[in-house]
This record gives C-alpha cells, structure tokens and sequence, in this order.
C-alpha cells in the first residue's frame, strides 16, 4: 500500500501543485466569475466559499506561532513538502491551512503545496479518515526522495472526535453542528493544532 501511495504522488503532481498564495488567488478569481472550486457549483457551496476566504484572512493576520512550536520547527534537520489536499468550499480547510501555512512560512526546511481534493480522487482515496474523503488531508514528504514522512488531518486529534459526535447527533441540524465547530475554532485560536504540530514534528525527525 506504501508502495501505491508513493507512485500516485509524483514529481508532476508536486510540480503542479498550488503554493498557498496561488491558493487564495485562485479562489478569489473564482468568486469573481461566481464560481468555487469542485464539480459542485450551487449558491450554498459559493456562500460556504465566501465565508471561508474571510475565515483566511482573519487567521492570516491573527495567527502568531508559540515558542515551543518555534524551537521544535528550528531543529528540523531534513527538507520536507508538506502537500495538502483542500477545497475552497471547505470549512476545516479554512480553518486549518492558513495555521499550517504559518508552520511552513517559520522553516526554510518545509515547503507547502496544495493540490485540489476533486481534481486528485486517486490520491485522496489513498488517504481516506474512516472511509471518507475528509480535508484538509496534508502529507508530509521527504524533499528529496518523495518517501511519505507521516500524515495529519482532517482536524487535531481530540477535536476530530467531537466534531463526529456532533455531526452524527440526530438532535443536532447541518446548521447547528457547523456553528459548533465553527465556534470550537475560534475559541480555540489554533492553539490544539499548534500543540499537535508541535508533537508530529518531533515525530516526523
């Protein structure tokens, strides 16, 4: 299965894949034509769109790494591409990559691409969480060989638990768990995923 894995991210795929800036542009372009990225194109996938490049920018402009996570980011030794499949339309993704952008921006070591989950379904279902197609889904390469170092997502630990709970609760409607979780992340500031950044680094060295 490693093996199968390996062959699917190539050295053509990495090529092609998105740097966050060209992420962000390219789901503003999109907006302007009245489009998101993906298959689906329906008003609640633009709104959901809409909210999330405002969920960007705020986190692009708020979010300031702690010093523990800055001491284990300085002693990354061996130079890593961290691919991450994502969607415009994805609440989690707006949440989570611009903290892991961040992470990448602190070590000349690490280098951020994002490649779209619906243009990549050979790579996605590689990485499935329970079955399901969930993003953001980062991977966390060898520079050099391409070797898979360790993976993460589609949220921080504990956190991916509960938002399951919520999400499968009968008594709870789409809306309602979505303000939860949306709500979890903004109280929480991106200081869990920080804390398990901090832990998979050591991991990955």
């Amino acid at each position: 299965m490693q093996a199968q894995k390996q062959q699917l991210i190539t050295p053509d795929i990495l090529d092609e894949a998105m740097s966050y800036a060209s992420y962000r542009t390219l789901i503003d372009n999109l907006l302007e034509q009245g489009l998101t990225t993906g298959p689906k194109q329906s008003d609640e996938m633009k709104h959901y769109t809409k909210m999330n490049v405002q969920r960007m920018k705020r986190l692009d402009k708020t979010i300031e790494l702690n010093s523990s996570l800055k001491n284990t980011i300085d002693k990354i030794d061996e130079p890593w591409i961290w691919l991450v499949l994502t969607e415009a339309w994805c609440g989690d993704a707006a949440q989570n990559i611009p903290v892991i952008n961040k992470i990448a921006e602190a070590s000349p070591k690490i280098e951020l691409k994002l490649i779209l989950r619906d243009e990549h379904l050979d790579i996605m279902d590689a990485y499935l969480t329970n079955g399901g197609r969930s993003i953001p889904k980062l991977i966390c390469l060898h520079a050099k060989t391409f070797e898979e170092v360790g993976t993460w997502g589609p949220r921080a630990g504990d956190f991916q638990q509960k938002a399951m709970e919520w999400k499968s609760n009968p008594e709870l409607s789409k809306e309602e768990w979505v303000e939860k979780l949306h709500k979890w992340y903004a109280d929480d500031k991106g200081e869990t995923l920080q804390a398990e950044f901090e832990e998979l680094i050591s991991k990955w060295r």
